[in-house]
């Protein structure tokens, strides 16, 4: 795999310090089902990196002395990890709002089949990828089989309440482009996953969100084999808006690798660009730790590179999909 942190460390991207903290990103491994092509963390079935018990219990120490609201959890698939019930149970009961940013087909894989009613037992959010309502564009992006597995897990949540009306239980899909090019405008593109998923497969969610893909790691590997790299970062680039800066993420959120190392961003993380940095972490340096945040004042600085131009291009793309 190809690294693409070179092209992207010298950056003109505008400074920006962190508002608040209202969420703990926790990054609990980078183990899959699926290897996909987009995948910024090059997740797969064969990683071994697992966020451990230690950890997780430091993260909701920490959690509790910052006064933080929210855990999002991602990966990687964050069920493969043997502590992911432990840490959404405690979560839960210290009243925390916990997100689980879900591959929905880790719901079929044999010996997964309890995921769907331990986060609806939960009140969990279920933020699912669906990264197109078409078959032949999900399993290019994703695998064969893909597409169906998803679907026919959405409709289990679906069974389980999730995305209805009055059931509290919110599921929103995730959109990610299948090539080198901006995700469509959010609330557009969210009519047409609303009305082609209900019609054809009477699947009801609450929201869309649309994220950019970021080019680094596997996705950022695949531009560089296709010769698109160079267009892609320009296509970023021409379409940054200063007023995208407001609500980008890393303002009011940091990101917990599995070791408990802290990052400004999912992003960052993969780049080895740690909380406030200016560059690449040098081996053998002191690297900011959950254990920072037990007694330390809120970091400010965010470490910014080439690759922030993603989360401000066009509408914008943040966790939380579309800024605009």
């Amino acid at each position: 795999m190809r690294d693409t942190w070179p092209m992207l460390r010298d950056s003109d991207f505008p400074p920006i310090r962190r508002d608040r903290l209202d969420t703990l990103q926790l990054n609990l491994g980078y183990l899959c089902n699926l290897s996909c092509i987009h995948c910024h963390v090059a997740a797969g079935p064969h990683r071994k990196e697992l966020m451990d018990l230690e950890t997780v219990e430091l993260a909701l120490q920490v959690a509790q002395r910052q006064s933080i609201g929210t855990l999002d959890l991602t990966g990687g698939s964050p069920e493969m990890n043997p502590h992911f019930r432990t840490l959404v149970s405690q979560a839960r009961r210290a009243g925390l709002k916990v997100m689980d940013r879900l591959n929905p087909t880790i719901m079929r894989e044999p010996g997964f089949e309890w995921v769907g009613e331990f986060l609806a037992g939960h009140a969990v959010e279920a933020v699912a990828s669906l990264p197109c309502y078409s078959q032949a564009n999900v399993d290019e992006q994703r695998g064969q089989g893909v597409f169906e597995a998803s679907i026919s897990a959405l409709q289990t949540l679906n069974a389980l309440g999730y995305g209805r009306e009055g059931s509290g239980l919110v599921l929103n899909l995730v959109y990610n482009p299948n090539g080198a090019f901006l995700p469509p405008e959010q609330q557009r593109l969210q009519a047409d996953y609303k009305r082609l998923l209900s019609d054809n497969f009477g699947i009801v969610f609450n929201q869309l969100f649309a994220l950019a893909n970021m080019p680094i790691q596997r996705y950022g590997s695949w531009l560089l084999s296709k010769g698109h790299f160079a267009a892609y970062m320009g296509t970023l680039k021409d379409a940054h808006r200063a007023d995208n800066l407001d609500g980008v993420m890393c303002r009011s959120l940091i990101s917990v690798d599995y070791q408990g190392y802290l990052y400004d961003c999912d992003f960052n993380q993969m780049l080895h660009l740690p909380l406030g940095a200016t560059d690449a972490a040098v081996p053998g340096q002191d690297r900011p730790h959950l254990r920072d945040l037990l007694d330390a004042p809120l970091p400010r600085r965010i470490a910014t590179a080439q690759h922030c131009y993603g989360c401000t291009a066009g509408q914008g793309s943040s966790c939380g999909g579309a800024l605009h």
